[in-house]
């Protein structure tokens, strides 16, 4: 019985692009959830005190939301 080897290494670039796609899409993803909390302390600053009051939060909590840490 006759083995072959299947394993052949990868053509020249394509781990350098892989990384650049994955850069891209690394980037993207950050400018996403950048916006997703942006948005969403817009709607919440629109709130008044007592509709934030309502959903458990403060003025003060705004600036956290979407901030990491």
């Amino acid at each position: 019985m006759a083995a072959y080897e299947t394993s052949r290494t990868a053509p020249f670039g394509a781990i350098t692009t892989y990384r650049v796609v994955q850069f891209v899409g690394t980037i993207f993803a950050a400018v996403s959830e950048w916006n997703d909390a942006r948005v969403t302390r817009a709607a919440l600053e629109k709130l008044s005190d007592r509709e934030l009051d309502d959903i458990g939060l403060c003025r003060g909590d705004i600036y956290r939301i979407g901030t990491k840490g």
